[in-house]
C-alpha cells in the first residue's frame, strides 16, 4: 500500500505527459515505454436483507438485517519493465461486514510475471494468478462491471479450491487476429485450506457429490473468442463488464476447466467412495457499442450457456458478505442469510442487458444506467429449474470512476429435504436484497 501511495505521488509530480491518456504513470525510460502505474477502487454497500428462513446471527433468530460493509477494497501496481517483460500484482479484502473479524489484513489478490514470446501474439507468464477458463466473466474486471455484483454464476470454484477465482499456476494468451486466447495450468488450492469450511463426503450420504479431501489434481483451462468488431485489450485477465459507449464490441466464446478426481460419492451408503473429475463447458456471446454517439447513449448485453458436471447431485449455496452465520431447525436448503443455490451439476443459463441513457441526462451530475439480470439454473438435483434475478440502475457521475447503484436481487428459497430431487420451498419460496452501492476508483 505504501508502495502504491509512493508511485502514484512520484507520477503525478514527474509525469505531466501521462495525463493524456487519463492514467497516471511513472516512466521509466526516456522513450516512454517502460513505466508502472497504481490503480485502486472501492466499493461500500448499505443493504437491506429479506433472510433466508430459520436464519440466525450468533444464536438470536433474525428475519431481515440492516448491515453496511465493504464489498471490495483493492489496489493494483502493474509494470512494463522490460520491452518483453509484464508484471502485475493486486492486493485487497473482500466483503468486510459487521460480522467479519475486525481489522482485516490485505492480502494477495494475483501476483504475475510474463514474457512477450512473440509481441500481442504470445506472452508466456506464472504466478498467482487470474487467466480462467469456461466462459468471459470467469475473469471479471469488479470495476466495470455492469450490475452491482459480479455474475459469481460463473465462478464456479470461488474460495473452494482457488482465492477468489485465482489459482497458483502458469498461462498462455495473446491475439491472433480477431482470435483473444488465454490457457492455463494451475495447481488448485486443497480444500482444507480454505477459510470457511468446505463440507466432505459424510459416512452416510449416496449418490451426492462433494469436493474430494485428497491431493487435487492439477486444474487445465482455456477460453477463446472471436472479435468481430473493435480488440479488446487481454494486457491483464479481468474482462470489461461494460465500455458505456467507448468501444464497439461484438465477441462469441466458448472455453473449458477440467480437474481429475476433484470430487467424489458413492452409489449406495457405507459403499466405495468413488473419485470423479470437475468439467465445465460454456458458450457465451457479448455485445456492447453506442446507439447514438451525439447523445452518448449506448447497449450492452451480455449471454451464456454452462454445463457443469461436479458428480452425482451436486450443489452449493452461497451469498456475498453474509449477514447472518447461522440457522435454526426451520432453516431451508439455502442455509443462513442470503444463499443462494448458486453451484451444481447441471446447466446454466445466464442473461445481463443494460441500457445507458444520454450523456446530459442529470446535466454535470452524470447520466443512469438501468439494468437487468438474470440466471435460470436446471440443476441435477432440484425437482425444476430455479431462477434468480436482479434490476437496478447505475448512477454514472464520472464513469466507473464515481458511480452510485442501486440494486433489488430476488432469490428462490429451496426446502430442507433428505431425498435427492429438492423443490421449491413453498410457504416462503423467494426472498429478496436491496443494496445502495457507492464505487470510486482511480
Amino acid at each position: 500500500m505504501l508502495l502504491l501511495a509512493g508511485i502514484l505521488m512520484m507520477a503525478i509530480i514527474t509525469s505531466a505527459k501521462a495525463q493524456t491518456d487519463k492514467e497516471v504513470k511513472l516512466f521509466l525510460n526516456q522513450e516512454q515505454t517502460h513505466w508502472v502505474k497504481g490503480t485502486g477502487l472501492g466499493q461500500i454497500w448499505v443493504r437491506y436483507t429479506d433472510l433466508n428462513p430459520g436464519s440466525t446471527v450468533f444464536g438470536t433468530p433474525k428475519d431481515q438485517t440492516f448491515d453496511v460493509g465493504l464489498r471490495r477494497v483493492r489496489y493494483q501496481v502493474m509494470g512494463q519493465i522490460t520491452d518483453q517483460v509484464f508484471v502485475y500484482t493486486q492486493f485487497g479484502i473482500n466483503s468486510f461486514g459487521s460480522l467479519s473479524g475486525r481489522k482485516p489484513g490485505l492480502f494477495l489478490h494475483d501476483v504475475t510475471a510474463e514474457y512477450a514470446v512473440i509481441k500481442s501474439k504470445l506472452s508466456l507468464g506464472a504466478g498467482l494468478h487470474g487467466w480462467n477458463g469456461t466462459v468471459r466473466y470467469s475473469s471479471s474486471s469488479v470495476g466495470s462491471i455492469l450490475g452491482l455484483d459480479l455474475p459469481y454464476i460463473e465462478e464456479a470454484t470461488n474460495d473452494v479450491t482457488d482465492q477468489f477465482v485465482r489459482k497458483l499456476g502458469v498461462y498462455a494468451k495473446g491475439q491472433l487476429g480477431k482470435l483473444d486466447y488465454r490457457i492455463s495450468v494451475s495447481n488448485p488450492f486443497p480444500v482444507q485450506t480454505a477459510l470457511s469450511p468446505i463440507p466432505v463426503l459424510p459416512n452416510n450420504v449416496s449418490n451426492i457429490a462433494y469436493y474430494s479431501a485428497a491431493a487435487p489434481a492439477i486444474n487445465y483451462q482455456g477460453y477463446f473468442f472471436w472479435q468481430f468488431l473493435d480488440k479488446e485489450a487481454n494486457q491483464i485477465p479481468y474482462m470489461t463488464g461494460t465500455y458505456l459507449g467507448k468501444k464497439r464490441v461484438f465477441n462469441i466464446g466458448g472455453g473449458f476447466s477440467t480437474q481429475d478426481h476433484a470430487m467424489e460419492y458413492r452409489e449406495i451408503d457405507a459403499g466405495q467412495v468413488i473419485q470423479q473429475g470437475s468439467k465445465q463447458v460454456g458458450l457465451d456471446v457479448f455485445y456492447d457499442a453506442p446507439i447514438n454517439v451525439e447523445k452518448g447513449t449506448a447497449l450492452t448485453a451480455y449471454a451464456a450457456l454452462i454445463d457443469y458436471d461436479f458428480g452425482p447431485n451436486y450443489l452449493r449455496s452461497a451469498g456475498a458478505m453474509n449477514p447472518a452465520n447461522g440457522v435454526n431447525d426451520q432453516g431451508s436448503f439455502n442455509g443462513p442469510g442470503n444463499n443462494i443455490p448458486l453451484i451444481g451439476t447441471g446447466q446454466v443459463y445466464y442473461a445481463q442487458v443494460g441500457y445507458l441513457m444520454k450523456k446530459d441526462l442529470l446535466g454535470k451530475l452524470g447520466t443512469l444506467q438501468p439494468y437487468a439480470q438474470f440466471i435460470v439454473s436446471d440443476y441435477q438435483r432440484v425437482e425444476t429449474a430455479i431462477t434468480t434475478y436482479d434490476v437496478g440502475v447505475n448512477w454514472l457521475q464520472a464513469g466507473h470512476r464515481s458511480k452510485l447503484s442501486l440494486d433489488y436481487q430476488s432469490r428462490p428459497i429451496l426446502a430442507k429435504g433428505e431425498t435427492e430431487k429438492l423443490v421449491k420451498n413453498e410457504s416462503d419460496p423467494r426472498k429478496g436484497m436491496l443494496v445502495l452501492q457507492y464505487q470510486f476508483s482511480f
